[in-house]
């Protein structure tokens, strides 16, 4: 048997991502002392848990071989619609939990069938639904940000306040642990385990990988990537939660941001540990690294207009790498 050729670039592909962010740990703890502590890696777990949250969801369209570009906007939604249960209707955990979930959940079925049974293309329908979700949201809190005791048209001021219970979700801990980062290590175990280990999480790769073998094979395909969608949008909406929990106010247009990183952070995936397709454990490595960066060239005190070259360099580097892969692979 003709021994396999040791290539550096194969190197590179696998493990690539995982020494870039060791180096840059590196590099940032010898120029700030405080970077390396335990205290600065939970803020950056922190940090990364709605990204995470957000990140996970993209991730499940693009494996069917779609791509949601609606999840901003279902982050600003669920958002504002959580804070507003508690502050505007003094509601309790069942209408500030359900009427969210059950928002993004209808947005993960229209996305469905604008893109399933419409078909029309993905980039197209979400962006659609981009315009539409963001629309919504600014005309229910009318253009304002959601907090205790915000004044009202009427003159009066909010009735309700941010429950305890609900702040806790963002801004607790458990056993010194936030507890955005125990739900994000919970979320991303749960979702690799149902990926991998399960038979619709088979049917979702395949559904991807050919569509039309899929459905000769049996597979209800447009099922599956209706399941996607929904599940991009309820991963996008709990994430819109999960913000307001940390921040305690319903902010609009919030969501914004979080697409360009949640995107980043599963095309950075691509390349971990060589996979080349959509995972979850590599998504969350690539919003570790996005974590990583910024909070560095936070501590630098690095002008915060830069942070998108370094974040879309650090894209570009990936996909370039994966595509490249690709290529040799297919030739």
């Amino acid at each position: 048997m003709e021994a396999k050729k040791f290539s550096l670039f194969d190197i590179v592909y696998k493990y690539g991502t995982v020494a870039v962010i060791a180096i840059v740990i590196l590099l940032f703890s010898l120029t700030n002392p405080y970077f390396f502590t335990y205290g600065n890696i939970t803020d950056i777990l922190r940090s990364i848990s709605i990204v995470t949250f957000v990140a996970i969801g993209v991730t499940f369209s693009l494996i069917v071989g779609g791509f949601d570009l609606s999840v901003g906007s279902t982050v600003s939604l669920t958002t504002v619609v959580s804070a507003s249960m508690m502050v505007w209707h003094e509601q309790g955990p069942a209408a500030t939990l359900l009427i969210p979930i059950a928002l993004a959940v209808v947005v993960g079925l229209l996305n469905a069938l604008l893109v399933v049974k419409i078909r029309i293309p993905d980039l197209l329908a979400t962006l659609a639904m981009l315009y539409i979700v963001n629309g919504v949201h600014m005309t229910y809190s009318k253009g304002y940000s959601i907090y205790a005791n915000m004044p009202m048209q009427d003159g009066t001021t909010a009735p309700g306040k941010f429950q305890e219970w609900f702040l806790w979700l963002g801004q607790g801990e458990i056993f010194s642990v936030p507890v955005p980062v125990v739900l994000t290590f919970l979320l991303v175990a749960a979702t690799h385990i149902y990926l991998t280990y399960t038979r619709q999480g088979r049917m979702l790769y395949m559904t991807g990988g050919n569509a039309e073998a899929a459905r000769l094979s049996g597979i209800p395909v447009n099922r599956y990537r209706t399941w996607a969608y929904v599940l991009s949008a309820l991963f996008a909406g709990l994430g819109g939660m999960l913000l307001a929990a940390r921040i305690g106010t319903g902010q609009v247009s919030s969501g914004g941001s979080l697409l360009m990183d949640a995107v980043a952070a599963a095309f950075v995936g691509f390349s971990v540990f060589g996979v080349g397709k959509p995972n979850v454990l590599g998504t969350f490595v690539g919003a570790i690294l996005i974590g990583v960066l910024l909070n560095g060239m936070t501590m630098l005190n690095l002008p915060y207009y830069a942070y998108d070259i370094v974040k879309g360099i650090v894209l570009a580097l990936a996909l370039a790498v994966t595509y490249y892969q690709l290529r040799r692979k297919r030739a």
